[in-house]
């Protein structure tokens, strides 16, 4: 019982001694049971190790007086060898298995039923890619001669596996600047349909949503949707007001099922940025995420029907030529949105030359309204396939479903231009800068390389002539990847757009010149900014940033001029002025003097370990082995600081 005590007693100290010490001297996290489990196991190794085998010779005797002063040093030593060496093993378990890395014992049960659901469905997804040979695929094992047969087969495992998977084919197929055109064509064939889910269910859900009976919401209401989709379906309805309506409505499980599905792509983006060089390549982990942030939108009305408002207003400041519905965000929430129903057909079915219209005046109509949208408004529809555009009963067309949009700043509105008007003028070199100035410029770029590259490019697609088409968003695309030139996700939404759109152009009217009405449309944009009034709105703008600037800068040129004449003119440098810098420099100084001094406390304790003979503390340890034992714990510790700043520290991506 005594011995159990003094080793309950023991294990407390170290365990305290090993706190102090990781917090203050190692500088790492650790978790109590870590602490307990190191502190234990290095008491144990110093009390039944240790201790014994350096206090041997007393096992059958007493220490005579003589001897005490060497034991009691003895022990004292190991007493503090025992948290050096549970700290070693605190620093190796951190540096293998970082604290946070495995959840903590008591959340394993807790949604045991949720990891068993995603476990379930990440194996499913697993055996859809095996059944359609997609496995090589996910390894890295990808043949230029088999893309074909391979683009047939992800197509085939994406429409298996379910409405977010369907979704993000048809976010991929809209990625000519990463997947060849064998896959493009492919994934362009994924249709998002389901069957609808039953009307008492939608109405319900309605109800929910605000908070009234549907004959009070509405004067009519039809249970049967007239379009349903994996994700909503769309029911007709009519306000006591007379006002035809649309009601969208989430279907139930929708958004978990996103989530889950979503937790998984990213886990499969995961592995194919780690295994595969086209998917390091191809950024896959920054697709998954923009994926995510954009698939989830999709999923909360409440963000449609936010942009429906700015885009409706956007349109109304400028009458717009295009009409888009407005929301009610009264009736509205995130699994409900009710907006106005325009009256007409859709674009793709609408006979124009049976109702007298002019398919090239409707073409050059719809990309002057997408243009002014990305240069005027700063919002725009993201995603404005043929499905998305309708005909209206006044012969006007009509944009829905905003749930996806783009959004450019002031800055990158202006760079978009700059762009534009290098393109009109055909200049390579110009379009290069304008590219460059709005990416991440290359460590090595091929300047001269580039500028031919684009300037071949616009002599083929740009000229008098050309038919613009896919090929030529594709083969610009390509350059712009083969020069590894990132381009903002703002501004690339709005390439994809545009390529989206050109689609759209020539199914309304096959012989719409798409080049020469940008270029018409930008000569417009350039006449706009030449106005007085639109030059005198500029020098405002600049001058009144400048202004603050002007007012101070006389009198910084008067103590300019006189520290000039009294010789006090001076100019200071401040090498490390930013705080981090110096941080930076400051670690890595105590790093290097604390690894110089353990290398030489460790080469000292070496030195003294070696020397035979000298004062004897008993009869197997001299003094100088006592005094090297101690020199290697000091060693010890300062080398495990250096470790433990190494292997254990998140050290930011510079």
């Amino acid at each position: 019982m005594p011995e159990f005590l003094l080793s309950v007693i023991g294990v407390g100290i170290n365990t305290a001694a090993v706190a102090y010490v990781a917090t203050r001297l190692l500088d790492i996290r650790y978790t109590l049971w870590r602490l307990l489990v190191v502190s234990i196991s290095g008491y144990g190794v110093i009390q039944y190790g240790l201790l014994p085998a350096l206090l041997d010779q007393y096992r059958f005797r007493e220490p005579t007086s003589d001897e005490l002063p060497g034991v009691f040093a003895l022990w004292l030593l190991v007493f503090v060898c025992a948290p050096v060496f549970a700290m070693i093993m605190l620093v190796i378990w951190e540096a293998v298995i970082p604290t946070g890395a495995v959840p903590p014992a008591r959340t394993w049960f807790k949604g045991l039923r949720t990891r068993i659901r995603r476990t379930r469905r990440y194996l499913q997804i697993l055996a859809i890619a095996a059944r359609h040979g997609l496995i090589g695929l996910l390894r890295g094992r990808r043949q230029a001669a088999q893309d074909a047969e391979m683009a047939r087969a992800l197509r085939l495992a994406l429409d298996d596996a379910g409405v977010t998977f369907v979704k993000l084919g048809q976010i991929l197929s809209t990625r000519r600047d990463l997947l060849p055109a064998g896959y493009i064509a492919e994934l362009s064939k994924l249709q998002d349909q389901a069957a609808p889910i039953p009307g008492t269910t939608a109405v319900r859900i309605v109800e929910a949503a605000a908070g009234a009976s549907v004959d009070e919401i509405f004067a009519e209401f039809d249970p049967e949707p007239i379009a349903a989709a994996s994700i909503a379906q769309v029911h007709t309805a009519v306000l006591h007001g007379g006002e035809a309506v649309v009601v969208k409505v989430r279907r139930p499980g929708a958004q978990q099922a996103v989530e889950r599905d979503l937790d998984i792509i990213r886990r499969l983006a995961r592995t194919l940025d780690r295994h595969t060089s086209w998917g390091r390549s191809m950024d896959v982990l920054g697709l998954a995420d923009g994926f995510a942030e954009a698939l989830r939108e999709e999923v909360d009305f409440t963000v449609e029907a936010r942009n429906l408002a700015q885009v409706a207003a956007a349109h109304d400041r400028r009458n717009a030529e295009v009409r888009v519905p407005s929301p009610h965000p009264d009736l509205s929430d995130d699994q409900v949105l009710v907006m106005e129903r325009l009256p007409g057909v859709p674009l793709a079915t609408a006979g124009l030359a049976d109702r007298g219209l002019d398919g090239n005046a409707l073409a050059a109509a719809l990309l002057r309204e997408m243009f002014d949208e990305i240069m005027v408004d700063g919002i725009f529809h993201a995603d404005p396939h043929p499905g998305n555009l309708m005909l209206l009963d006044d012969d006007r067309i009509g944009l829905i479903d905003y749930g996806s949009v783009g959004r450019l700043d002031r800055e990158l509105r202006a760079s978009f231009e700059a762009i534009l008007q290098a393109v009109d003028r055909q200049d390579g070199p110009a379009l290069a800068d304008a590219l460059v100035s709005v990416s991440t410029r290359p460590e090595e770029l091929d300047q001269t390389g580039f500028e031919r590259a684009l300037g071949s490019f616009m002599a083929r697609h740009l000229v008098p002539g050309a038919a613009p088409g896919i090929r030529m968003f594709t083969e610009l695309f390509r350059i712009i990847a083969k020069y590894r030139i990132v381009i903002p996700p703002e501004l690339a939404a709005v390439f994809r757009t545009l390529a989206t759109l050109e689609g759209c152009l020539t199914a309304i009217d096959a012989r719409f010149d798409l080049i020469g009405e940008a270029r018409h449309i930008g000569q417009r944009y350039a006449e706009r900014r030449l106005r007085p009034a639109a030059v005198q709105d500029l020098v405002l703008e600049e001058v009144t940033d400048l202004l603050p600037v002007l007012r101070k800068l006389p009198r910084r040129l008067d103590r300019l001029v006189a520290a000039a004449e009294s010789g006090q003119l001076t100019a200071n440098f401040r090498l490390f002025a930013k705080a981090d810098d110096r941080r930076t420099i400051t670690a890595w100084l105590h790093q290097t003097l604390l690894t110089v001094l353990a290398a030489a406390s460790g080469v000292m304790a070496v030195m003294l370990l070696g020397i035979e003979g000298g004062p004897t503390l008993t009869e197997q340890i001299s003094l100088y082995h006592f005094f090297g034992l101690s020199l290697l714990l000091i060693a010890s510790v300062m080398a495990l600081r250096v470790l433990a700043d190494i292997f254990t520290k998140k050290h930011p991506p510079e």
